[in-house]
Parts: C-alpha cells; structure tokens; sequence
C-alpha cells in the first residue's frame, strides 16, 4: 500500500454530539497538535448549521446522504444532501492517487464505551486495531457486514480509517473522561499513520475480537406506531454482552416480559439509543468473531 498523504478528522456530522464537534475546534485552534511530518491532517466541521443550533441535522440525517447514487443527483437539495457533496468534493478532487484515512467523531447515548468501527477490513485497518486495543484494551472493534459497497456513510469516502463512536453520553452534553480519552486515541491513531509512513508501524499479533452487525430490532408497537414497550431494565446499558434466547428484551408499559425468542446468541449494540427512535431502532444484534491481524 502506497504512504497515507491524508487524514481527515471529522467532527459534527451530527450536530448535537459534542465530542467531536470541540475536538475539531480544539485542534483548529491547535493545528500542531495534529501535525505529523509525513501526511497532512484536516479538521473539518461537516454539518456546521446543525452544530450552531445544537440539532442532530438540519434537514435529513448527514450521515445517510453518501450513496453514490445520492452524491450525483443534482435534484437532490436539502442542506445534508448539499453538503454532502460538499464534503464528497473535498475528497475526490484531491489526487485520486493519495491514501486518505478518515476518523470520523461520534458520540452515542447507548453504553458503548469507545467503539472503532472499521470502514473497512483492510489489512491496514486490522492492523491499526490491533494495535489500539493493545494500547486501549477496552476498545471495542465493529464491523458492518456490508463493508462500504455504496454505502450511505460518511466514513465510507475512504476504505481507511473509520468511526469513534464514544458513550454513553446524552445528546448536547460533553463527557469530560471520554473527551480526553476521544483525544488520546485519535492521537494514537495520527501516531500510527506516522510510523506506518515511516515504516516503523508497530506490529501486534494480539487476536482481534471483532463485533459484526448482523440486523436491528425496532421497539413493539402497536397499528397506529406507537411505541408499546420499552428496553427490559435487565438489558439496558449491556451493549456488547450476550443476549441468549429466552433473555427479557422488552418490558411492557403494563408490566410484561418480552422475551428474545431467537436461537442464536447475539450481542446487542446501541441499546436505547436516543438518535434511533425515530429511525425504528430499538438496538442493533451483532455477533462475534475472532480475527487474526496480518
């Protein structure tokens, strides 16, 4: 793989998560913070109008406006979608031969603690997570089963890099400790690159436990829908442990057990998490897989 000439940190694609958002202004106003000598590192703002008011977007969801199909629609005109290729354009009209890597800052109401989710499982990015979850061994690492065939994320403008999604952390509101953790691992990450370029990338061989979305769930609700149960105080805040069949899923407003009545044991994600009402998600299944870094 040729040397990575770019990093993007990206922060606000969601306006009302907080992390990221005054991660990106604190390195604006501290460039060489971000500095390493052999890429260039951007910071950029991606829904600034949204980070004014302190709303999730303006409009539609930016982080759903990536598709390729949707970044070449010139009908397309809300703000999201108009930024979008905005941000599409910064990327692609820069030498299409330069190696971008893009860490995009999120932060979730679900405890999920500071997750890495792989843009993809290039060799590089395994790698680089084996790495960090011997630096941070309470990482967690997630994949999407889709990878980035035209997907609508923005982490997909690059196969390199990923997601931090950190929680759990109330919209609008900053945490203190995961800001400062936020911080360290992006540093660690510009690290990697750095060394990586300088070929002095350190090698892990620790076995990676790696999180596979597999599907999501939405709450119960009845014809009109509206929402009929709400996550079984026996799982709420247990992102990533075991749901095994026959587990309380739900509890009823009147006081009923749903129960998890698949076969398979999953690892739900997301739990709760407050951005995903709207989109009928009540928690996300994963399962797990150990992978061996090369």
């Amino acid at each position: 793989m040729n040397p990575i000439k770019r990093v993007a940190i990206v922060g606000g694609t969601h306006g009302n998560e907080l992390t990221g958002i005054y991660l990106v202004k604190k390195f604006d106003r501290a460039p060489e913070s971000i500095w390493r000598s052999t890429f260039e590192t951007i910071a950029l703002l991606a829904n600034p109008k949204a980070c004014e008011i302190g709303r999730r977007y303006i409009d539609i969801d930016l982080n759903r406006c990536f598709r390729q199909q949707d970044l070449e629609n010139p009908h397309l005109s809300s703000y999201e979608a108009q930024r979008a290729k905005e941000i599409y354009h910064i990327f692609s009209s820069k030498n299409t031969q330069q190696q971008s890597l893009i860490i995009d800052l999120h932060s979730t109401t679900s405890n999920m603690g500071i997750t890495f989710i792989l843009a993809s499982q290039h060799p590089f990015n395994l790698q680089l997570a084996a790495y960090l979850t011997s630096v941070y061994p309470h990482i967690k690492l997630l994949a999407a089963t889709t990878q980035n065939q035209d997907s609508p994320l923005l982490r997909s403008l690059s196969e390199l890099g990923g997601t931090l999604e950190v929680g759990a952390v109330p919209q609008g509101v900053i945490d203190a400790s995961l800001f400062q953790q936020t911080e360290q691992v992006v540093g660690t990450i510009l690290d990697c690159v750095e060394s990586y370029n300088q070929g002095t990338m350190p090698v892990a061989t620790n076995p990676l436990t790696v999180y596979h979305t597999i599907g999501a769930i939405d709450y119960p609700r009845n014809k009109s829908g509206e929402i009929q149960a709400m996550i079984h105080p026996q799982l709420q805040s247990r992102d990533y442990e075991a749901l095994n069949p026959g587990d309380p899923m739900f509890l009823t407003f009147d006081g009923e057990s749903v129960l998890y009545e698949d076969k398979s044991i999953v690892y739900p994600i997301f739990i709760n998490e407050a951005a995903y009402y709207e989109k009928g998600i009540a928690m996300c299944f994963t399962q797990k897989q150990t992978v061996v870094s090369q």
